[in-house]
């Protein structure tokens, strides 16, 4: 038997997957190019970080409950904070000029 909570969390999982898929990954993996090329992160950049940042945290507690999708989530976390420290590296390297 599904109870009520599990089939609340598919709908917000496929949400969430499906904005992941579409928006936020490909989004995302350009930013990771562009900072592993030494480039800085724009004021739009910054603003999707932060709105992907919270979508995630916002997801969280689905993804807690679960488990099939830890691995994907730590993966992102993974993928957001090395674009934050690239750009954060960047950032540094470009004010010691």
């Amino acid at each position: 038997m599904v109870h009520m909570s599990e089939e609340n969390d598919d709908a917000v999982l496929q949400t969430l997957l499906d904005r992941l898929l579409r928006f936020r990954l490909p989004r995302a993996l350009e930013l990771k190019k562009r900072v592993d090329a030494g480039q800085c992160l724009t004021d739009a950049d910054i603003d999707f970080l932060k709105m992907a940042l919270e979508d995630a945290q916002n997801g969280q507690k689905f993804v807690v409950r679960n488990p099939q999708f830890h691995i994907l989530g730590s993966q992102i976390v993974q993928l957001y904070d090395a674009i934050v420290s690239g750009a954060m590296k960047n950032e540094a390297e470009r004010g010691d000029r």
